[in-house]
Order: structure tokens, then C-alpha cells, then sequence
């Protein structure tokens, strides 16, 4: 599946903003998504994470309470919604998309199997 982000930008700190993953070539039902972010000389981590249905999900601690992922399958889209935003949320973001015949968030990155170009989050002081 084809993946591509949009929705990244600049922001002042405690503003908001929803990215957005389109999907392409498969239907996004199929698949468990999930958003990651790098920042400037850190790893790969994983931010938020849904289950093909929507119903089951997984946030990183830094995330709880400011981020929400959701998804559309019929759009073939997911979002994360991003507010409360800090400086150190600054990272570029990727979506990532799981082929699984289960229906529960992905933790492990090992099993996303299709990326997308990522898209850049700044977060201004």
C-alpha cells in the first residue's frame, strides 16, 4: 500500500494541528496503522498505533492525553491529532501501515510493512 502524509507544518507551542495518512493501492482496512516520529539525531519511535477496526489503540507515554489516532476506512485514511503541542513533539512524522489478519494495534515497528515520506512537525517556543 501506498501511504502519503499531509497536515505537517509550523506551530507555536500549545497549538494544534491533524495530520493525515492517505492510502492507496489496497483498502486501508486490511491493515493496522500506525504513526511514527524521528527527531534530528534520535531513532525511529512510535507515537500512536490503531487497530484495523478502531478498536483497540496505543499511545507512547510522552503523547497520552494531547494525541488521538483515528482512522476512516472507507476514506482510506488515518489521523492523528496533535494538541498541547510542545517543542519536543518537533519531529519528522511517518505513517506506517501493518498487512495483519488481527484486529490489535501494532507496537512493534519490525512489523509495519509499508511507510510513508514522513512529514515535518516544528513546534516554535
Amino acid at each position: 500500500v501506498q501511504l502519503v502524509e499531509t497536515g505537517g507544518g509550523l506551530v507555536q507551542a500549545g497549538g494544534s494541528l491533524r495530520l493525515s495518512c492517505l492510502a492507496s493501492g489496497r483498502p486501508l482496512s486490511n491493515y493496522a496503522m500506525g504513526w511514527f516520529r524521528q527527531a534530528p539525531g534520535k531513532e525511529r519511535d512510535l507515537v500512536a498505533a490503531v487497530s484495523r477496526s478502531a478498536g483497540s489503540k496505543y499511545y507512547a507515554d510522552s503523547v497520552k492525553g494531547r494525541f488521538t489516532i483515528s482512522r476512516d476506512n472507507a476514506k482510506n485514511t488515518v489521523y492523528l491529532q496533535m494538541n498541547s503541542l510542545k517543542p519536543e513533539d518537533t519531529a519528522v512524522y511517518y505513517c506506517a501501515a501493518d498487512l495483519t489478519a488481527l484486529d490489535s494495534a501494532t507496537t512493534d515497528s519490525y512489523q509495519y510493512d509499508d511507510w510513508g515520506q514522513g512529514t515535518q512537525v516544528t513546534v516554535a517556543t
